[in-house]
């Protein structure tokens, strides 16, 4: 029955993605052949080559999913109603990152794809495309953080949401490399740099 072979087909899709994301993990991309992946998921050679021509179309597929998760996490903040105040936003962001930086994580991922996209133009330009999508979407939070008067009038919305989306990379670089900061120092220093009260603190 179609619906049987479609449930099939895309479980096999995902059997060879989860075999290639162990392998990019474990040895990265450019250290990964082909044949490691087919090697990894127990397919025949067709059978990966059915769904994934190349390496690269590989490669594309884990970066939709790496980052595709952020996406749908970032457009749901932008729209909470009532808006969310700028340093919750990026609270809840943060620990959305907690859950991916892990081994099992994609983010670790995240950082091989924008290396290999620096040589590869189709890469380039998806992620390219996705960051933008991403940023805009703490641009619409300083947005209404402006309308909602948590901005100054005067603020940019744009510089804001700029500013407000490169913390989020900033917070899980360190934490994949150093395992440093915990997500409530972070917001700490978030908050001590934006002037606003910190839990705990002295006064």
């Amino acid at each position: 029955m179609p619906r049987v072979s479609d449930e099939h087909l895309a479980a096999r899709r995902r059997q060879i993605l989860d075999a290639a994301r162990r392998c990019f993990l474990r040895d990265g991309f450019h250290h990964t052949s082909m044949q490691d992946v087919i090697a990894e998921a127990g397919l025949s050679v067709g059978a990966v080559y059915r769904y994934f021509p190349s390496k690269n179309d590989l490669i594309t597929e884990i970066a939709r999913s790496a980052i595709g998760g952020a996406d749908e996490v970032f457009a749901e903040l932008s729209r909470h109603d009532p808006p969310l105040p700028l340093v919750e936003a990026l609270d809840r962001a943060l620990a959305f990152v907690d859950t991916q930086t892990g081994e099992d994580g994609v983010l670790p991922l995240a950082v091989q794809v924008w290396s290999e996209a620096q040589r590869d133009r189709t890469l380039a330009a998806f992620v390219d495309d996705t960051y933008t999508r991403l940023r805009d979407h703490w641009t619409d939070l300083a947005t209404r953080a402006k309308q909602t008067g948590e901005l100054p009038p005067t603020a940019d919305p744009e510089a804001v949401g700029a500013a407000l989306f490169a913390l989020v990379p900033g917070y899980f670089m360190q934490r994949i490399l150093t395992g440093r900061p915990d997500r409530a120092s972070y917001l700490a220093g978030v908050r001590t740099l934006l002037g606003q009260p910190v839990a705990g603190a002295a006064h």
